[in-house]
This record gives C-alpha cells, sequence and structure tokens, in this order.
C-alpha cells in the first residue's frame, strides 16, 4: 500500500514516536506545581515551547500550544477580532482559506453584527497582493491569508500581503499547518497557527502564536493555562512528541524538498499523457513541493479513490463526488477549474520512486474503467449533426453524469448550436464552464428553468 495523502494527516514520524514515549514518565503532572513531578513536567513544557517557537520564528512567550489546528484557528481568530473591536468588526479572509477559517469567519459574522470579504483567487489558486490590498478598510479589524494551500498547494504571497497589512495597520493571521514542516513563513505576518498532525506529529496538538502588540482579548472558557488562550490541562508528552517531529521534518526538508518536487513534477507532466481529458490545476512553480491535484473528466471522483484504494493507493480528493452535501470544494470552485473526478496527491517524506511509477501504471486503466461503467463517450467530439440545438434533461444526476450527457450529444449539433443542459446539481455550475474551457467550447451561461438550471453551451468547433 502507498499512502499519499499526507495533507491530510502523515503518519507518525518516527522521532515523534521515541519523544513520545520517552516524555510519558515525566511530562504527566501539572506543569503549574512546584513540586519535583510539576518542575520536570515544566521544564519539557518550556523547552518545547522554545523549540517550537525557534521553527516558527517568534518568541517563546509569543507561542501557546492548543487541543488541535482548528482550535488555533478559531481562538486565534476570535480573540483577534474581540481585541480590535473598537476599530471595526470587518474581516477579510482570500476565498480558497481552510474550512476552519472560513467556519470562524461566519461565526463572527453570526454573534457580532460582523462583515467579512472575500478575496477571489486567479485560476492557480493564489490572491492578487493588490486586490487583497484593496478589500482593506478603515474598520478593518483582521486579515486572513493561508501560506499555501491544502487542495492544491498553491503558495500565497504571504510577505506582499503581509506588508499591504502593516500599513493599513491591520494584523494578519496565517494559517501555516500545510507549510511549516518546510519551512518558517516569511513576512511580517501578526498571527500564526499550525496543526502538528500535518507534519509527523500526534494529532490532537496545534499552536497559535501572537506577536507582542498584537490587541488580543482570549474568548470562551477562562483559564490561566497558555495565556488565557487554550484552557484545560497541556497534553504535554504530545507537544513534546510534536516538536520533536517539526524539528526532525525541518531538518530533512532541504533534501526531501527537491527529491519530491521532481516526483511531483513526473506526475504532473505523465498525467495529462496518459489519461486523456484531464486537467492539472495549481500553481506549476509556486507550489508545496509533495502536492499535486488533478481532475478527470466524466469521472465520479468516489469511485475513482475506491478503485485506487483497491489498488493499493490511498489518495483524497475535493470532488463534490465524494462530497455528503454533494457540492464542490470551495477551494476549485473559486479557482474556477473543474472538479469532478478530483485527486490530490500529498507524498509523505521519504516516498521511493517505485511508488510514484506503480501509481502512474494503474491510474489509466482505473480511469478509463470508471468511466466505461458510467457511460461516458470515448472522445467528446463526435461528427457534425443537423440540429441547431438540443436540450439534455439531466434533473436528478450527480456528478459527473450531467457533463458525460452533454459530451455524448455535443457533437450532434452543427458549429454554430446549442446545447442546454438542464440540471439541478450544484457541481455543474462548475464543471459544465470547465468542460468548455477544456473543450475550447463557448459556455453561454446559466437561464433560469421550472426546474432546476439550465446550462447553455455553443459549439464553435
Amino acid at each position: 500500500m502507498a499512502y499519499f495523502d499526507v495533507a491530510s494527516s502523515a503518519p507518525l514520524h518516527p522521532v515523534a514516536r521515541q519523544a513520545l514515549q520517552a516524555s510519558l514518565d515525566e511530562g504527566w503532572a501539572d506543569p503549574a506545581r512546584l513540586y519535583r513531578e510539576g518542575r520536570r513536567a515544566v521544564l519539557l513544557l518550556d523547552a518545547a515551547r522554545e523549540a517550537a517557537a525557534e521553527a516558527v520564528g517568534c518568541r517563546p512567550d509569543e507561542l501557546v500550544f492548543t487541543p488541535s489546528g482548528t482550535y488555533a484557528v478559531h481562538s486565534g481568530m476570535s480573540g483577534a477580532l474581540a481585541g480590535r473591536r473598537r476599530i471595526g468588526r470587518h474581516a477579510v479572509v482570500s476565498a480558497v482559506e481552510h474550512s476552519s477559517v472560513l467556519h470562524a469567519a461566519a461565526a463572527h459574522e453570526a454573534a457580532t453584527g460582523g462583515t467579512v470579504t472575500e478575496v477571489p483567487v486567479d485560476r492557480l489558486g493564489a490572491v492578487s497582493p493588490d486586490a487583497y490590498a484593496e478589500a482593506l478598510r478603515e474598520d478593518t479589524a483582521l486579515a486572513c491569508l493561508q501560506s499555501a494551500n491544502h487542495e492544491v498547494g498553491t503558495e500565497q504571497p504571504v510577505a506582499a500581503v503581509a506588508e499591504a497589512c502593516r500599513g493599513r495597520g491591520v494584523p494578519l493571521l496565517v494559517d501555516a499547518a500545510q507549510s511549516l514542516g518546510w519551512g518558517p513563513v516569511e513576512g511580517a505576518w501578526s498571527l500564526l497557527t499550525g496543526s502538528a498532525h500535518k507534519w509527523g506529529g500526534p494529532a490532537g496538538v496545534g499552536l497559535l502564536a501572537v506577536r507582542k502588540g498584537v490587541r488580543f482579548a482570549p474568548q470562551g472558557p477562562a483559564d490561566e493555562r497558555e495565556s488565557g488562550r487554550a484552557p484545560g490541562f497541556q497534553n504535554i508528552p504530545a507537544i513534546v512528541a510534536a516538536v520533536a517531529s517539526l524539528r526532525a521534518v525541518r531538518a530533512e526538508a532541504a533534501d526531501e524538498a527537491v527529491r519530491l518536487r521532481a516526483l511531483v513534477d513526473r506526475i504532473r507532466a505523465r498525467v495529462p499523457e496518459l489519461v486523456p481529458d484531464v486537467e492539472v490545476v495549481g500553481d506549476p512553480d509556486r507550489r508545496l513541493p509533495h502536492l499535486v491535484t488533478f481532475s478527470c473528466l466524466y469521472v465520479d471522483g468516489e469511485a475513482l479513490l475506491h478503485e485506487l484504494d483497491r489498488a493499493g493507493f490511498s489518495v483524497s480528493s475535493g470532488s463534490s463526488c465524494t462530497s455528503s452535501t454533494l457540492t464542490p470544494s470551495h477551494v476549485l470552485r473559486a479557482m474556477g477549474v473543474l472538479s469532478e473526478g478530483n485527486v490530490r496527491i500529498s507524498l509523505p517524506l521519504g516516498t521511493p520512486e517505485t511508488d510514484v511509477d506503480g501509481f502512474l501504471e494503474v491510474l489509466p486503466s482505473v480511469v478509463s474503467g470508471v468511466r466505461e461503467r458510467l457511460g461516458a463517450p470515448v472522445s467528446a467530439a463526435g461528427s457534425a449533426g443537423t440540429g441547431p440545438s438540443l436540450v439534455v434533461d439531466a434533473l436528478g444526476k450527480r456528478c459527473p453524469i450531467p457533463v458525460i450527457e452533454l459530451a455524448k450529444v455535443f457533437g450532434d449539433v452543427p458549429v454554430g448550436g446549442t446545447v442546454t443542459v438542464l440540471s439541478d446539481d450544484e457541481a455543474a455550475r462548475l464543471d459544465i464552464p470547465a468542460w468548455c474551457e477544456m473543450r475550447g467550447q463557448e459556455y453561454v451561461g446559466e437561464q433560469p428553468a421550472d426546474h432546476g438550471v439550465a446550462y447553455v453551451v455553443r459549439r464553435v468547433s
């Protein structure tokens, strides 16, 4: 089996396992107590905090440990927004932030009557620093920007955005969960969050750094531990293991980044050659070294992941076909790229070339098998027909069936003719325009319909 999903959670690093076992005997006592066992525990905690702060690039007294990365995001955002309430209640986020950031922003709107501006991204998944700067207002209390995207790997221009925020006196919170294992975040950020299980530490440990000078009012249950920003008894053995793994992966990062980037480059180049009708998404250059995402036309994402699992490869997906809500990934939707048949590969440290070669070997047959079961066309372009327009009723059918039905009949209209697809699947709003761009056809737009939405496509070649 080959595990290709460290962007979700990395296997426990051997150094983390050793540190966890070693600290179980010393880190169980209350670090707030003055007796011998408490002193031992606080020594472990202080040493871990100093090492984590060095890795992050902040002072030890600016960093606290939290029960998770999600908790760090919510605590960081709510505390910064509350601390700057007199400035205003406006927040700025990018459209591709992790769901924890978007949920915290929605909670801010619901609980305080605040407002949130989402900055759009380009087709590669990156924000424009100028567009981000334009979203800042006089009443902006907080800005948020991830260091690198969790679904497509695109790195964000954090340093440029941080400089724009500093010029306006707005603190910038950076979600560094995906990038922290590869190195510190550059730029004048004000708050930063991370999650240990992303870099090979144990689950249940996050970190929150708040630089001195940032107005911060901790929200939630009151507690004297962790500066009041993460109430509850610290899990010292897990914290020690988390920091040990962070230091270990950092020591390997430079060499592994070069090696894994070469493997990812091979995947990016070979997948479109081996599998027809594939779109590789994300920035090809400014990206995390270990992550690549692509989408396959006419493929059920859930079926594709199951078949790859049977073939021995554990991968992830942002496809709506694998979601219980059947709504497209907000990241892929914001980028305007294909969402159906989406595959995200994130390689762990030490991934051998043979695993990547094995994946590339089985992928074409897996994709063609799923397409065959769904009745997808062998070629999306058929012979020119005689009808000026056609209507495809795909109501009640889910991704990727509406696009498959479109492709089946598209060759039956002449150049200049149209196909109207009736669909009530939310994913069609993204996938049909993406299909048009991939095929060089004109997406006319949406029209009202008695049921669902009518998506109109014109044949131009």
